[in-house]
C-alpha cells in the first residue's frame, strides 16, 4: 500500500480509502437494524481491506445503516484503534443539532472520537452559508474538536466550482471531499487552491462518478490500453501531488484486484500513463462541436446546466461513453442541491446563452441532441415523484418543528 500526507491534518492515509456506501441492504432503514448479509459483506470487506493496508475508511450519516455497520464489524474484528482512521460526515443546521448529531454518529460507530468529520454537502451558496454562519455547525465541530471527539473538520461538496473555491477560502476547514477525475476536470482549481492552502484532498468516487469505469466503452478500454479504464483514472487523480486519496466504490472482496492495480510504487505519471493521456486526449479533441466547459453560458433562465448536459455529449461524442451519459442525465431532477438543474427539453430557444458562448455553439440545438439520444422517461416519473415526496416530507417537517416550538 502506499501512504500519502493528508494536508494540514499531517495524518498519513493510504492513498486508496475503504468507502461505506454500498453495503448490501445498507440504505434500507432503519438505520440500527443490522440483516446477517449486510453485516456478512462489511466484515468481509473491511477485514481485506484493513490486511491489504487500507488505513482510512469513510462513511456517512447520510448512508443509513453504514455507520452501524462499522462499529459492529470493527468491534467483532478487534481492530486497534491506532490501526485505522475514521471519517464521518453529517450536514447539521444549526449548533444543538450538531452535538446530538455526532454524539449520534460516536455511538453508532462505537468509538470515542472521529479522525475526520465532513460537513455534509457543502453544494450551494444556502447550504455553504449555513454550515459556517456564526453560532452554527461548524463552529460547534470545533467547540467538539477541543472537547477530543473530532480530531479534524473537512467538508464533502457536489457543488459548482465557485462554491467549492469559497468554502476553501473561509479557512475553517482542514480537508475537502470533492470530484475530480480525467472525465471531470473543472474542479482542477479547487485541487490546486487546496494545495496551496495545505487542505488535504479526498477524490470522491473515480470509478463510478468518474465514468462508469468497470464497465467502459469499447473506446474507452481501447484508448486506456495497455492499462485499464480503471488504472488510468485512479493514476490521473493521484499524478496531482495536492491528492491524498481515492474512494473507489470498494464493497466486495472481489473489487480490490482491479482497484489495487492502480498502485504504480508512487510513479504517477510514469511514461506509459503519459501515453494513455495521450490517446484520451486525441479522442476529445476530435469532438465537432466541443463544449470547453467554461460556464459562460450560464446562468439559465430554465435552470439547465447546459455544461454538465454539454460535457456528457462530449463524452459520447469523443468515448462512446452512453451508459455513463444516460445515468448522469437520468438524475436530474431527481437529486435535489446533490446535482442541480432541469432537463434540456426545457430550453425555449431564448437565445441567452449563445452571445456568452466563446466557441460560438448551437447550444440550444447540442441540447436537444444530446436529450434525444440520453433521456429514460421511466428515470424521468420516478424522479417527479421523488420530488414530491420530498415537499411533502419538507412540509411536514416545518409543521411538526412548529408544533415543537409552541410547546
Amino acid at each position: 500500500m502506499e501512504y500519502r500526507r493528508f494536508g494540514k491534518t499531517n495524518e498519513m492515509l493510504s492513498v486508496i480509502t475503504l468507502g461505506g456506501m454500498r453495503f448490501k441492504h445498507g440504505w434500507t432503514p432503519p438505520r440500527n437494524h443490522l440483516p446477517k448479509e449486510s453485516l456478512k459483506n462489511c466484515l468481509e470487506t473491511t477485514r481485506l481491506a484493513l490486511d491489504l493496508g487500507i488505513n482510512h475508511i469513510e462513511t456517512a450519516h447520510g448512508y443509513v445503516k453504514s455507520e452501524h455497520l462499522y462499529g459492529a464489524v470493527l468491534e467483532e474484528l478487534n481492530v486497534p484503534r491506532e490501526h485505522y482512521k475514521m471519517m464521518t460526515k453529517g450536514a447539521p443546521m444549526t449548533a444543538d443539532e450538531t452535538k446530538t448529531l455526532v454524539d449520534e454518529q460516536l455511538t453508532a460507530l462505537k468509538l470515542d472520537y472521529v479522525d475526520f468529520y465532513g460537513w455534509h454537502g457543502i453544494n450551494n451558496k444556502e447550504r455553504l452559508e449555513a454550515a459556517v454562519k456564526t453560532g452554527g455547525p461548524v463552529e460547534a465541530l470545533l467547540r467538539l474538536k477541543e472537547q477530543g471527539l473530532v480530531r479534524h473538520i473537512g467538508f464533502s461538496t457536489h457543488g459548482p466550482l465557485d462554491i467549492i473555491l469559497e468554502a476553501l477560502n473561509t479557512d475553517l476547514f482542514s480537508f475537502v471531499n470533492l470530484h475530480f477525475y480525467y472525465f471531470f476536470q473543472r474542479n482542477l482549481p479547487a485541487v490546486e487552491l487546496a494545495g496551496k492552502k495545505d487542505i488535504g484532498v479526498f477524490i470522491i468516487s473515480p470509478n463510478e462518478k468518474g465514468g462508469l469505469l468497470w464497465k467502459p466503452s469499447e473506446k474507452v478500454a481501447s484508448d486506456a490500453k495497455p492499462l485499464t479504464a480503471i488504472q488510468f483514472s485512479g493514476r490521473f487523480c493521484l499524478s496531482h501531488p495536492q491528492v491524498t486519496t481515492l474512494s473507489m466504490g470498494m464493497h466486495e472482496p472481489e473489487h480490490f484486484p482491479q482497484n489495487l492495480a492502480v498502485l504504480n510504487n508512487e510513479t504517477y505519471w510514469s511514461p506509459e500513463d503519459k501515453a494513455v493521456k495521450t490517446k484520451m486526449d486525441a479522442s476529445l479533441n476530435l469532438v465537432s462541436g466541443l463544449c470547453t466547459l467554461c460556464d459562460q453560458c450560464l446562468p439559465c433562465p430554465e435552470d439547465i446546466n447546459i455544461p454538465e448536459i454539454l460535457r456528457f455529449r462530449n463524452l459520447l461524442e469523443g468515448y462512446d461513453m452512453v451508459d455513463y451519459g444516460k445515468y448522469r442525465y437520468n438524475m436530474l431532477e431527481g437529486k435535489g442541491h446533490w446535482f442541480p438543474g432541469t432537463y434540456a427539453f426545457n430550453c425555449t430557444e431564448c437565445g441567452d446563452c449563445l452571445p456568452r458562448c466563446p466557441e460560438n455553439l448551437e447550444i440550444p440545438k447540442l441540447l436537444g441532441e444530446t436529450h434525444s439520444r440520453l433521456f429514460d422517461r421511466k428515470a424521468y416519473i420516478k424522479n417527479q415523484l421523488l420530488n414530491v415526496a420530498r415537499r411533502i416530507f419538507s412540509f411536514l417537517k416545518k409543521i411538526t418543528a412548529g408544533h415543537s416550538n409552541k410547546k
